[in-house]
């Protein structure tokens, strides 16, 4: 751990400090500062506080709380916001590229503001998908003393006497679509399903991810799954104001003690355990490339293997977030795991503590919403990482609640997620084929789109398990039935996606973890030889940008060299 810091020394004394920071000190001065705080430090709180969506539009009122509390233990809060790109808004249409460029966009901006005011310590609020893998990222790249903060999920709205979510809406297009629903329902489940403030309660992605900041340490315990309504929301908020000081004046755990390997493993073994969202898979070896950690579907795909599915959770499951909170929350089912061995224990968490003793007094699994290992649902997790000869280095298939093990079909190649879809809602396919849509990935799309709109669409149709999906685009944490995503290497690089043609048979062998096109190595060699010379489109602003600048999928589609420390000037120390 890090050594304790003298008050003197926080870096924000480069900007209060000294004759030639008096220009500085007028501006503070402006926004009602005095001298006495002048001699705080200056801790970043940020959110994405927007009205964009239910995710994001109640995380204001909870950075309010924490600002409050920085302030009442002795620190300087500076509130910012940083940019929020909902896949709820930008799904099935071309706003859905700038989806994931956006988490990139709040790492780089959070950076931009902590390194250019100088600011000591840092909190962040997410709410929406990559507004959680963003701000970690950001945490885990400034390696300040940092706190997250998820803002919790919306709870589930009640139709017809049972709990619904923004997938039965999903899925509810779809069966209109195919005559097996009405416009009368599919209205009435829109007006309820999302009844309050948070983000989707299934475990889609913003709940896996938040889940995976408080198994690395980011987050504190108990904070994951707590409803963004519930009154314990306030006590977060708090608690993370006040342990952010604590932090920077212990000297940590900073965020790169925290984000080790055997963390990143613990954090892949919650993703598996409870049938998290595919995105995991994108997002935890983007963290590990921010301290400098090589971490690859490879590493992903070793856990999953070994860990248990343990939660019954939607999409594949029958229960939500809510649920998962009112049995103990995500201690429990850290303690199954690491009691049969699946966790590292020695791990740090938020506070410092070891993960075994920060646990050691959570509750015993319920036995329907967390599973004792003795009954769990599979012995491996709900996700796999397929490879074959059209994924050498690795595609992303959720399992959880999956019947069908095997498939064996025809493909039917797509240049676009649009030109699929328009296929799908005219019902243009045929049951037993095997869809592929190319061109999706982190730099052909650019910006990997995700399919849930397609998906949903399939399962709406009541064809979720008679149709496969390839594609090097995403798929959506509410995604489910054989769909195959991530496939690396994209397309766009020449990856074999690029070489298939309508026809060729594709065969999918989930428990030989491949997938792979029946096709000789010759045959292969000789369709890559007659592709054309791709060139690059110009497309201008933050997409052109990108898509010269990211890596491949199974590193995480990142955009610069990782884990470099920054290199703060010498403090200007004179008196005034």
């Amino acid at each position: 751990m890090s050594t304790k810091k003298a008050g003197k020394h926080w870096r924000s004394r480069l900007v209060t400090k000294g004759l030639s920071r008096a220009p500085h000190r007028a501006f503070l001065r402006g926004m009602g500062l005095s001298s006495e705080d002048f001699e705080k430090p200056f801790i970043g709180v940020v959110s994405a506080a927007a009205e964009t969506t239910p995710c994001n539009m109640h995380l204001y009122e909870q950075a309010s709380i924490a600002h409050s509390a920085v302030a009442e233990a002795g620190g300087l809060p500076r509130m910012f916001t940083t940019a929020s790109v909902a896949d709820s808004m930008s799904m099935g249409h071309k706003g859905m590229q700038f989806s994931l460029v956006s988490r990139e966009i709040v790492a780089d901006s959070i950076e931009a503001v902590m390194r250019g005011h100088v600011y000591d310590a840092l909190i962040g609020f997410a709410g929406c998908d990559k507004t959680l893998p963003g701000i970690m990222m950001a945490m885990v790249r400034l390696n300040v003393p940092s706190v997250f903060v998820y803002g919790g999920s919306t709870l589930p709205g009640r139709w017809n006497d049972k709990d619904i979510t923004i997938q039965d809406v999903f899925e509810g297009v779809g069966s209109v679509m195919a005559g097996t629903g009405s416009r009368e329902d599919l209205d009435q489940m829109e007006r309820v399903c999302i009844p309050t403030a948070g983000s989707c309660p299934g475990q889609f992605t913003a709940n896996t991810m938040a889940m995976v900041a408080e198994t690395l340490g980011l987050a504190l315990a108990g904070s994951a799954t707590s409803p963004a309504v519930s009154p314990e929301r306030k006590d977060i908020a708090e608690q993370s104001g006040i342990e952010v000081l604590r932090k920077l004046h212990a000297g940590g755990p900073l965020p790169r003690e925290l984000v080790t390997r055997r963390s990143l493993e613990n954090a892949v073994a919650v993703v598996a355990a409870t049938g998290g969202s595919t995105n995991a898979a994108l997002h935890l070896p983007a963290i590990a490339h921010e301290a400098g950690i090589d971490f690859s579907f490879d590493d992903v795909a070793a856990v999953f293997e070994r860990t248990p599915l343990l939660a019954d959770l939607k999409p594949g499951g029958q229960y939500l977030a809510f649920d998962m909170h009112r049995v103990g929350g995500l201690r429990v089912l850290l303690k199954v795991l690491l009691d049969g061995g699946y966790l590292h224990g020695d791990c740090l968490t938020a506070t410092g503590q070891t993960l075994t003793d920060s646990i050691a007094d959570a509750a015993d699994p319920d036995g329907e919403v967390i599973r004792e290992l003795a009954k769990a649902i599979s012995p491996s997790g709900g996700l796999v990482v397929l490879k074959g000869n059209l994924c050498p280095d690795g595609a992303i298939l959720k399992v959880a609640g999956l019947k069908r093990q095997t498939f064996d079909g025809p493909a039917r190649v797509f240049e676009s997620e649009e030109e699929c879809a328009l296929a799908v809602a005219t019902r243009d396919y045929e049951s037993g084929s095997v869809i592929v849509i190319r061109n999706e990935g982190p730099r052909g799309g650019p910006g990997m789109r995700e399919m849930l709109g397609v998906t949903a669409l399939l399962y709406g149709q009541g064809v979720g398990e008679e149709i496969a999906l390839l594609t090097d685009g995403r798929f959506s944490g509410a995604s489910r039935g054989m769909s195959i995503g991530y496939a690396c290497p994209e397309a766009a690089v020449g990856g074999p996606l690029s070489l298939l043609r309508t026809g060729d048979r594709i065969k999918i062998d989930i428990p030989g973890r491949s997938v792979d096109v029946d096709l000789s190595d010759a045959e292969l060699a000789e369709r890559r030889s007659a592709l054309p010379k791709r060139g690059r489109a110009r497309i201008g602003g933050a997409l052109e940008k990108y898509a010269a600048l990211v890596g491949s999928a199974h590193r995480g589609a990142t955009t610069h060299s990782g884990n470099v420390d920054w290199q703060q000037e010498t403090i200007d120390d004179q008196s005034d």
